[in-house]
């Protein structure tokens, strides 16, 4: 049930965010992620734990789609608070994703080639896709394109990894006790 509904909501949040940012109503992403976020907090047994590793993945996130922002290779029409920053619409998307990572995306843990073909592949479609619904525009194609497959072959395995970290979602090992000041 809560695989189901972690990608429901992220796919909801997603699509929110692309179309929201493409009708120049850039706060209806966000909107979404809250939501789903709040979904997300209520299943966590330790919330901490993934609060750390949302917000890590938002600092990732934004960082690497404002560099592809500074040098001009990528362009959104709505909801930049600099020219040369993403906006923050698509740092709520990298939430978004943090959540799957220990749900629905946690089948690739252990398997970093894996997850860096996943990332080579499935990084940059979901920007084409973001394109092709007005969200974004990869203004040097080739360059985005080889710098989107590149940076998510590398970000991939390394969010699996932070994610391993930072699991707020499965339960403890016998014997292991609550982190201090969290509640299963």
């Amino acid at each position: 049930m809560l695989l189901i509904l972690n990608f429901a909501t992220f796919q909801i949040g997603w699509f929110s965010s692309v179309i929201g940012g493409a009708q120049q109503m850039p706060w209806l992403g966000p909107l979404a992620a809250l939501i789903a976020l709040s979904i997300h907090f209520y299943f966590a047994r330790r919330p901490l734990q993934e609060l750390i590793l949302i917000l890590s993945c938002a600092m990732i996130g934004a960082t690497f789609d404002s560099m592809l922002v500074a040098v001009g290779w990528v362009e959104y029409s709505s909801g930049l608070i600099s020219e040369v920053m993403a906006p923050y619409w698509i740092v709520t998307m990298w939430m978004l994703f943090a959540t799957t990572l220990n749900v629905s995306m946690r089948w690739l843990r252990g398997r970093e080639g894996l997850a860096a073909l996943f990332g080579l592949f499935g990084g940059p479609m979901a920007y084409i896709a973001g394109q092709k619904l007005g969200g974004i525009d990869l203004v040097n194609q080739f360059a985005a394109l080889a710098a989107l497959g590149i940076g998510w072959a590398v970000m991939m395995p390394i969010l699996l990894r932070l994610s391993e970290t930072f699991d707020g979602m499965s339960e403890l090992p016998a014997g292991i006790p609550e982190p201090v000041g969290e509640s299963a």
